[in-house]
């Protein structure tokens, strides 16, 4: 047995893996990888991709940065830990907090850490509920978020996020949380309605979901500025400032999951600012280190921290945290992460390579396999559809979707298959030629995948 062989064998004897087909995973066996560097990573049998998702959204800066790497190895042998509980500091995580102050989009910001995406959201509903009981309002505690939208896994975040895989069998939803149109005009439009009518419609949804429910009911509305997991769906234009008029006007909270747009994915620092949301809250995590430590930030204004401060003292202290909140290392590692963003100009970057990146997507769309294209920045999907015409699914919907996954693999590039959408969003260091050399092993994937539908009776011939 070879050692590629044997590992396979341990990880099928040991390991339970997030979101896989367990059934598909014990009979073909992992993926295993063993190095990476800059946007390429190696698998154990020496066989190399363009790692066209930035490993899961996050990986901005790319594999393998050596200061990225001393930074957590400096920071390690000086405190190798320190906690944030009972009035405890350090410098890395005070410096972090002051740093996120200075570039947050909320007034007087105030910054939890967490350790992921999934609890600093989780965090985000705890703290919102804190905040209303300590002002008097103990029965808006309701949260809205969107049909497709994602959030994380925890019980809360769960809740939230509202795509069925995630529900199924874990008696999710639980109360308290509600699901509104999901804002994706090609799928979810109506018969003779436009771009326009269609945002209308999502309000008139909101709205009507608000006034059902009592809107001294409900706390917040929960959205990522492009949804990510759900499919790389992008608001239709004017979505945000209309449902911002909404939520003024019934007194709620906009909570902004910037987990996968921040830190310039969609050409902007944050997603709020590419699309005009105007933030009460925010969620940062994945290339707030580019993931090479886990960390995540909840960021609340000063506003909804100060309530809290004399409450903390009537409850002997404010009962919420994590052993590795503001962990010194990931601390260190992700204010060198942000330092180089700013000295390698990746804000200019991502400005002069993210039109390539859309135009190399937009041209995707005179493929037959492609329905709709979708790309802001460097995030970006393409729908694989039946028919181009009337925009109908395949009668049996992933099949196609994962084909063209494994088409990609076998050309040497990670792309995500979400349903019959192929996603990508590279690390943001990728190079004109390296982007380039991604589309083309894409479109490639693309011609192997329609001549496989072609003769399975997927597509007509």
């Amino acid at each position: 047995m070879t050692s590629s062989d044997l590992l396979k064998k341990r990880d099928l004897d040991a390991l339970m893996h997030p979101a896989t087909n367990y059934v598909a995973h014990n009979a073909k066996g992992p993926l295993i990888m063993d190095s990476a560097r800059g946007v390429f990573i190696t698998d154990v049998s020496g066989k190399q991709y363009i790692e066209g998702m930035a490993g899961l959204w996050c990986t901005a800066l790319g594999y393998g940065v050596e200061e990225l790497v001393e930074t957590a190895r400096e920071q390690m042998a000086k405190l190798s830990y320190g906690h944030m509980f009972a009035s405890r500091s350090h410098e890395p995580g005070i410096e972090l907090a002051a740093k996120l102050k200075s570039l947050a989009p909320i007034e007087d910001a105030r910054v939890f850490f967490g350790n992921s995406g999934s609890d600093a959201n989780d965090t985000q509903v705890k703290m919102i509920w804190y905040y209303n009981n300590c002002i008097g309002r103990p029965e808006k505690k309701k949260i809205i978020a969107r049909s497709g939208g994602y959030h994380g896994v925890t019980i809360a975040s769960a809740s939230m996020t509202g795509l069925p895989v995630n529900h199924a069998d874990f008696d999710l939803p639980i109360d308290r949380f509600l699901h509104t149109t999901k804002p994706h005009f090609y799928r979810e439009g109506r018969p003779g309605e436009d771009e326009a009518a269609f945002t209308e419609r999502l309000v008139r949804d909101l709205e009507a979901l608000i006034e059902r429910e009592g809107a001294d009911t409900i706390a917040a509305f929960i959205a990522e500025p492009v949804i990510g997991a759900g499919g790389v769906i992008l608001p239709p234009e004017g979505y945000f400032q209309k449902i911002q008029e909404v939520l003024d006007r019934y007194d709620i909270l906009l909570i902004d999951d910037e987990v996968v747009c921040g830190f310039h994915r969609t050409n902007n620092l944050f997603g709020a600012q590419t699309y005009n949301m105007k933030p009460a809250t925010m969620t940062l995590a994945k290339a707030l280190s580019s993931a090479y430590l886990p960390i995540s930030a909840t960021i609340i204004s000063g506003d909804m921290y100060e309530p809290m401060v004399e409450r903390s003292q009537e409850n002997n202290a404010f009962g919420h945290g994590y052993t590795y909140s503001g962990h010194p290392v990931a601390a260190a590692l992700s204010l060198k992460n942000i330092e180089l963003m700013e000295r390698w100009n990746i804000a200019d970057h991502v400005a002069q390579i993210s039109p390539i990146f859309e135009g190399r997507f937009a041209r995707l769309g005179d493929h037959p396999l492609v329905g709709e294209v979708r790309a802001v920045g460097m995030i970006g999907a393409v729908e694989l559809v039946k028919n181009q015409t009337d925009r109908s699914r395949f009668d049996k919907v992933g099949p196609v979707g994962l084909k063209c996954f494994e088409a990609a693999l076998d050309e040497g590039l990670i792309v995500r298959n979400i349903g019959d959408s192929i996603a990508l969003c590279p690390p943001l260091v990728i190079t004109e030629s390296e982007l380039n050399e991604t589309f083309d092993r894409l479109e490639r994937a693309l011609d192997r995948t329609a001549d496989w539908a072609h003769k399975e009776g997927f597509l007509a011939a």
